[in-house]
């Protein structure tokens, strides 16, 4: 009997280890969902060269982990995001969603990665209140409270005190039009005219119309970075660059992969921004060098920086854990942070699972031969105001 226990023994021990061995061999699958087609498509191929990007420079093995991306388009729309997620956690086993290049999109899979216990790293999307959402959500893009209120800021300490706000009809755009308008009451100034374009085919036209005729100091602006094209050359079209108001607004109006697109009509425009390809740091130039070499020359945007950042979170935590991941461990692994990002210091705030960094002044400039967002000024270490207590 004993030595009929003892085989066994032996023969289960014997088949223990290769399973351990298998299962430590899985791959750590990272499900990217990304609007590769569509209005926001930029966005897509922006974050997914990023995120190639990271992998080429910091290899495909974290902890003895193969690391896989599963990329998913989802053309921006929510209803194909909440189900590309649902597919790539169920068939695809992923350990990690991410991307989300719209605040519908993010906020469409909050229920999934909390009942799956899957981590989604956020690497695009704007909404403040999207991280509160699923205590398994982290972000590494940036909130509209961030950008507004150092936007406000720089406004009253420049002068400037009567404003309308232009923005895009979402939730993005109401974020900074709240944010905004806030802290510019409670510096003293006033917002004489608050105008919301829809997101569809936006004509802008009839809008700066309006601004023209309430005749503000400056206009505070937030579009996404596909139609900021149209609202520069209308806003030139309009003489409104001709009239003494100010242009100010959200760096996505002067997106940096679009700028100069949009030729000398964005000259001079200031904005807030938490990123600038011209961001004047040895590891940003070191990023953009690289990002330009890997993809014709293309110059990286904010949504880059999110990718790039994001592929850094989830690298560390999978180390931090030694391999074995798990969503909450993963999670814990990516609260708290600290890194020097191309965009400057970065922190994931380990109470609210949001991005701490510096947001910068920029104004936009040519120089040799090309526009560039210079960078003025700077706040350091931003909370989102909304979610910083």
């Amino acid at each position: 009997m004993n030595k009929r226990l003892l085989l066994s023994s032996l023969v289960c021990a014997a088949f223990a280890v290769p399973l351990t061995a298998m299962a430590q061999a899985e791959p750590f699958r990272i499900g990217l969902i990304l609007p590769m087609t569509g209005p926001f498509a930029s966005t897509g191929v922006q974050i997914n060269a990023a995120v190639k990007l990271y992998m080429a420079q910091n290899g495909s093995t974290v902890a003895g982990r193969k690391v896989e991306v599963i990329l998913k388009d989802d053309a921006g729309i929510p209803d194909q995001t909440k189900r590309l997620a649902q597919e790539l956690v169920v068939n695809d086993k992923v350990a990690v969603l991410a991307g989300f290049g719209i605040t519908p999109a993010a906020l469409s899979v909050g229920s999934i990665a909390t009942q799956s216990k899957t981590p989604a790293v956020i690497m695009a999307a704007a909404t403040s209140s999207i991280v509160g959402t699923s205590p398994y959500f982290v972000r590494t893009s940036y909130t509209l409270p961030q950008t507004a209120v150092t936007m406000a800021e720089w406004a009253n300490k420049n002068k400037l005190k009567k404003f309308v706000t232009l923005v895009s009809d979402y939730g993005p755009g109401i974020d900074a039009e709240k944010n905004f308008k806030e802290r510019v009451l409670l510096n003293g100034g006033q917002v004489v005219g608050e105008l919301r374009v829809p997101m569809r085919a936006p004509d802008f036209a009839p809008f700066l119309q309006k601004v023209r005729d309430l005749s503000p100091d400056a206009l505070f602006v937030f579009v996404p970075s596909g139609p900021a094209t149209a609202l520069m050359k209308q806003f030139a079209e309009r003489g409104l660059d001709k009239t003494g108001i100010k242009l100010i607004g959200d760096g996505g109006v002067t997106d940096d992969d679009l700028l100069n697109e949009m030729g000398d009509v964005a000259l001079g425009t200031v904005t807030s921004f938490h990123y600038s390809a011209a961001h004047d740091s040895p590891v940003n130039k070191k990023f953009v060098e690289a990002f330009n070499a890997a993809n014709k020359g293309m110059r990286p945007n904010f949504m880059a920086v999110g990718g790039y950042d994001g592929m850094r979170v989830i690298y560390k935590a999978l180390e931090t854990t030694k391999g074995k991941g798990g969503g909450e461990a993963l999670v814990a692994a990516m609260k708290g942070q600290i890194f020097e990002s191309p965009r400057g210091p970065v922190l994931i705030d380990a109470q609210t699972r949001d991005i701490v960094q510096d947001v910068y002044i920029r104004r936009v400039e040519r120089k040799n031969g090309q526009l560039w967002n210079v960078e003025i000024d700077v706040n350091k270490a931003v909370k989102d105001t909304a979610r910083a207590n």
